[in-house]
């Protein structure tokens, strides 16, 4: 069996964060890992071509920035145990690409994503992060189901 020492784990901010850091950290409390909390948030409008526009929206945006790395390090201190190292990191980026890049970076051994159910037609159409994770990492991806709260 392999030994998992940097457990990464990809979040969007749903409901669902509390079960995939129950997950994380009971992977993580076996194999005495690392927990590496990761969101990957909207590149910069001028990453993608557009113009940055005026001061008060780039300011806009760094606030949001701040917000969101605030909360990934609440989710550590709220989900995970003390015991356990861990780290949250706040990157922008396009999603699928820039997990993968920071799996590799960080030495990851396991990548633990949630997986959303969709209708079909959805699944027909459209590639979700998770299938694109699974079919591009070159580690283990552990899915948890996550239910949508209506």
């Amino acid at each position: 069996m392999k030994n998992f020492k940097n457990i990464l784990v990809a979040i969007d901010f749903n409901d669902a964060v509390g079960e995939l850091m129950a997950y994380a950290e009971s992977i993580a409390m076996k194999f005495k890992a690392k927990i590496w909390v990761v969101h990957v948030a909207a590149p910069d409008p001028d990453f993608v071509g557009y113009s940055t526009g005026p001061q008060y929206i780039r300011d806009m945006r760094a606030d949001e920035l701040k917000t969101e790395h605030k909360e990934l390090q609440e989710i550590c201190k709220m989900f995970i145990s003390e015991k356990i190292p861990s780290e949250a990191l706040l990157i922008q980026g396009s999603t699928v690409e820039t997990v993968l890049e920071e799996a590799k970076k960080l030495k990851a051994d396991m990548l633990i994503v949630g997986t959303h159910k969709h209708s079909f037609f959805y699944n027909l159409f459209a590639e979700s992060v998770s299938v694109e994770l699974f079919k591009n990492a070159e580690i283990p991806v552990f899915a948890v189901p996550i239910e949508e709260k209506k």
